[in-house]
């Protein structure tokens, strides 16, 4: 994937906004949680329509992108507006 044209670089947010994931186009992210702005950070992978996540402090997650949706732990996120 070339992160810096792929189309799901950007924001991503639950509907409430309190979920807040930023891909940047250098293949990082960072996790806001509510009033907390650097809550995660770390390196994602774009394969297909599947969202791989390594966290800097070791954990992983993963997610789908369907339908314009991001589905990733649980949550729904859509493309911030």
């Amino acid at each position: 994937m070339n992160n810096q044209t792929h189309p799901y670089v950007g924001m991503w947010v639950t509907a409430d906004r309190y979920i807040r994931h930023e891909l940047l186009r250098d293949g990082r992210y960072v996790e806001a949680r509510g009033k907390r702005e650097r809550a995660y950070l770390g390196r994602y992978r774009v394969t297909g329509n599947h969202i791989d996540y390594w966290d800097d402090t070791g954990f992983t997650a993963d997610g789908e992108f369907i339908d314009g949706v991001l589905r990733h732990a649980g949550m729904i996120l859509h493309r911030d507006k």
